[in-house]
């Protein structure tokens, strides 16, 4: 007798964005929505604002989401996600999530990359990756968070599957490679070489011609933070690492990071949703 085995349901989703100047103000050029992926543009003074939706609800293994993302030269643009994201269980076979995100920054252009969380849950399986080219002069400032289980709910992550890399690019030589991988057991986050039994981390970056000359006063405006942060720049470029016992902690401390890198201008709205 033939026996047909059950399928699950699976998220796909494409977006794409494109942005360019027009008297003087940056305003979208392409869009493309397809699946599960979407956009919005609220309207807001300043700079042009993007903020980007997963509608399927959370990522879970299996699932496949592409996000494309360019700014044409001069423009000026800031991306963000709507809510914090959700990495959930995953079956035991099943295939992790496939996630990319590619960004491109034309010359003279400049890019904010402003998810907020990804909360992690037991047993999950994801592979994502962001993909950032910049032209010479161009400039990006950007920001991963990755949540390890929600603490106010008692949530404790064991076992994970990760692969989370950022690269950058500029000029098409790559200038960072930072890879955060998780195989199974989540224990290595309790070692002080992994996260220190802290359970929030965030990676900042900012890439521009005067990142290194803000490291100073990074460290200092984060100098009594509720969050642990190391910061190092070089090369015209700026990386911090934040560690902290809870997302609320982590937030606090990147909200002070990001306020001085972006000479005090409020954050996205949907930050205070």
């Amino acid at each position: 007798m033939l026996q047909i085995l059950p399928t699950h349901q699976r998220a796909q989703g494409e977006l794409r964005v494109s942005l360019g100047l027009r008297g003087g103000r940056t305003v979208l050029r392409d869009l493309r929505q397809q699946g599960c992926m979407k956009a919005r543009f609220p309207r807001v003074e300043g700079v042009h604002e993007t903020v980007t939706l997963n509608t399927s609800g959370g990522v879970a293994g299996g699932d496949r989401l592409e996000t494309h993302l360019s700014v044409e030269p001069g423009a000026a643009a800031i991306f963000a996600s709507q809510a914090a994201e959700r990495f959930y269980r995953a079956l035991p076979a099943s295939a992790p999530a496939y996630i990319r995100t590619t960004l491109t920054v034309a010359p003279g252009a400049s890019a904010e990359w402003l998810p907020q969380e990804t909360i992690l849950f037991e047993d999950c399986a994801a592979d994502r990756v962001l993909s950032i080219d910049l032209a010479g002069d161009a400039s990006v400032l950007g920001l991963e968070t990755l949540v390890f289980g929600r603490t106010a709910m008692g949530e404790t992550i064991r076992h994970a599957r990760l692969r989370d890399t950022i690269r950058i690019r500029r000029d098409g030589r790559l200038i960072l490679h930072d890879a955060i991988r998780l195989d199974g057991d989540a224990g290595v986050l309790d070692a002080k070489a992994g996260a220190n039994a802290n359970r929030a981390m965030a990676t900042l970056f900012h890439v521009a011609p005067d990142a290194p000359a803000r490291l100073d006063a990074l460290r200092a405006a984060c100098e009594n933070a509720p969050a642990e942060m190391g910061a190092s720049a070089w090369n015209g470029m700026l990386i911090a690492r934040i560690l902290a016992p809870d997302a609320a902690r982590l937030r606090a401390t990147v909200t002070l990071a990001l306020n001085l890198l972006r000479d005090g201008r409020p954050l996205p709205r949907v930050w205070m949703c």
